[in-house]
């Protein structure tokens, strides 16, 4: 189109509003460019596409053949299937273009088409074709909610079909506010600080808990922090951040029900765990169960992409949310004191949610109050509920203290007494100790040190050998062919001549030696001598076990042993001097039994 001076524009355009076809008869909009969250309001139609299939051409075609008309108020479309499309003009009266930013007023919708034709063109163009799952960097204009960016002409009009869309089923808000880019910058930005303050408080108020959580040992600390976190993540993806500023190139609609369901089940079990309703309100808990199975039931359907039972679902959830406020009211007759505190910010939080609800419905108009009023809501009841549960907190230490005081004066009234039963207690406890002690350390047929106890102070010894540069020598012995004397004479003389046995040793080496029973007839000793002098030391123990003699019904039973004798060379575990004692015990049964050999290192 050829230039025109800006007064043969407005002549062309006054023509074109009283000769314009039926297609563009809309009373105009005028826009100047300084426009600060300037609502549409009367100044656009409506019309339903229940397929969701139509094009643009289709919008047109429908519009032309009068199916496009006003809503009836400027608040949701309800729940409604398929996408909505509205047409509405814009005009710029002045003499130079303005750059607009369109703003949708909400953070539900699914996808958005925008169409724009100017004065004299003949066909429309498209403007902006945005979708939730696609990238967060493929927006012409980086906000957490669908923006489209429109240039009017000097002196010039432009009409628009805008095309809402919702996955399966879900609800519209077809007004638009009209902003200058600064002016929606500006707006944007007091929104991120606002949610970034709700974050951060969340943020302290689990932290708070977590650490009170620890100092404590309650459970319902970790529980709120848990529905904190929670908060935080719905929130943050309910209003857009998490896929303007996490979920950049990966977000789905569906983590918004996820991160409501998330919300509700730990708000639940929160409930459940502070209010005590399985211990004081057995049927109200039962129904909060429900609502955390349902909870759950949201998830997967979420997962699913099945957005009618999603709708189902919160819409059930919606309806039995009160249901806690009620919970919380009787704990407060009970007598729970912070249950009042509880069930006020619950109930705050509930009238939100269902505010939310009605507007999502068409029954409240849109506002950023209801808009905002449930995260706020979310964030009150967590701070309310911090201070309730410092309240229990403060009634438990009271208790505590009433408690210890009774205490005091019942331990002063019968000081004498409880000092008397306290000693003698710490005697039976002292001699309980030890024999445990001496129990866990002992083997109880013998009396001698069993495998656990000669690992540990062999080890000691054996390192204060290597310190100290002291001549090492650990001793393998077992009672040769010990299974024929259980077979023989039963297990009953087998157990005597393994004490006779232990006895035997014993009575044979020096108070600083270590002696203890490794299992079944294998028995370590472990001694400081020179290894010349210990290679004796084993013979003469060989020789003393053949002394042994036990009485039996037919003759005199005695029994012989072989030794493996290992001494301390590189080994820095006890185990390994242990192995090589074996491999050297074994060595000697193979030579014959009733031997002494010696392994090599």
């Amino acid at each position: 189109m050829a230039p025109k001076t800006n007064i043969g524009r407005l002549v062309l355009l006054q023509l074109a509003l009283v000769l314009a076809p039926a297609a563009s008869a809309l009373e105009p909009l005028l826009v100047t460019g300084a426009e600060d969250g300037k609502q549409l309001g009367g100044h656009f139609e409506l019309w339903h596409d229940p397929t969701g299939s139509a094009s643009q051409l289709d919008a047109v075609a429908a519009y032309q053949a009068g199916e496009f008309s006003s809503p009836a108020d400027r608040g949701s479309t309800g729940l409604a299937p398929g996408a909505f499309w509205s047409y509405f003009v814009l005009q710029n009266p002045g003499t130079a273009p303005v750059e607009l930013r369109l703003e949708y007023i909400d953070h539900q919708l699914i996808s958005l088409r925008a169409y724009q034709r100017d004065l004299g063109d003949e066909a429309f163009r498209q403007l902006v074709d945005l979708n939730l799952e696609e990238p967060f960097s493929k927006r012409p204009v980086h906000h957490h909610r669908f923006v489209v960016p429109v240039t009017i002409p000097a002196g010039d009009r432009a009409e628009f079909y805008v095309r809402y869309g919702s996955h399966q089923m879900g609800f519209v808000f077809p007004e638009l506010r009209i902003s200058s880019p600064w002016a929606l910058a500006m707006t944007q930005a007091n929104e991120l600080a606002t949610i970034t303050l709700i974050v951060g408080g969340l943020l302290v108020m689990a932290f708070i808990a977590t650490v009170s959580g620890v100092a404590t040992g309650s459970r319902f600390f970790f529980v709120y922090a848990l529905h904190a976190l929670a908060s935080i993540f719905v929130w943050f993806t309910v209003i857009g951040f998490t896929h303007q500023f996490l979920l950049t190139e990966s977000f789905h609609w569906r983590y918004m029900s996820i991160g409501g369901a998330l919300s509700l089940f730990t708000g639940l079990l929160f409930a459940r765990e502070f209010l005590h309703t399985r211990e004081h309100l057995r049927r109200f808990d039962y129904l909060l169960l429900f609502q955390m199975a349902n909870a759950v039931f949201l998830v997967v359907v979420a997962v699913a992409e099945q957005t009618a039972l999603s709708v189902i679902s919160i819409t059930l959830a919606l309806l039995l949310y009160p249901a806690v406020s009620i919970a919380g009211l009787m704990r407060w007759y009970q007598g729970a004191r912070e249950a009042g505190l509880f069930t006020i910010a619950w109930t705050f939080l509930v009238i939100g949610l269902f505010t939310q609800a009605l507007r999502d419905l068409g029954f409240v108009e849109h506002n950023m109050t209801n808009y905002y009023w449930p995260a706020v809501a979310s964030y009150g009841e967590m701070a309310v509920i911090l201070v309730a549960m410092g309240i229990r907190i403060r009634d438990l230490r009271g208790l505590k203290e009433a408690a210890e005081k009774a205490r005091m004066e019942q331990l002063q009234e019968s000081k004498a007494m409880l000092e008397v039963q306290v000693a003698e207690r710490t005697r039976e406890l002292e001699a309980a100790k030890n024999a445990a002690e001496v129990e866990a350390r002992t083997d109880t047929l013998t009396g001698v040190n069993n495998r656990r106890s000669f690992i540990v102070q062999g080890q000691k010894m054996l390192d204060r050998c290597r310190r100290d540069g002291l001549s090492l020598n650990l001793v393998m012995l077992d009672i040769d062919y010990f299974k024929s004397i259980n077979d023989q004479y039963g297990h009953d003389m087998g157990d005597r001549a393994l004490q006779a046995f232990a006895r035997e040793v014993m009575s044979f080496i020096r108070d600083r030696d270590l002696f203890g029973r490794l299992g079944g007839e294998e028995f370590a000793l472990m001694f400081i001598s020179a290894p010349e002098a210990a290679v004796q030391t084993a013979q003469r123990l060989r020789d003393h076990v053949r002394t042994i003699n036990l009485n039996t019904e037919s003759a005199p039973l005695s029994f012989t042993t072989s030794i493996g004798l290992a001494h301390l060379e590189n080994e820095e575990q006890v185990e390994q001097l242990l192995k090589r004692a074996d491999q050297a015990m074994y060595a000697a049964k193979q030579a014959g039994r009733d031997q002494v050999k010696v392994s090599s290192a």
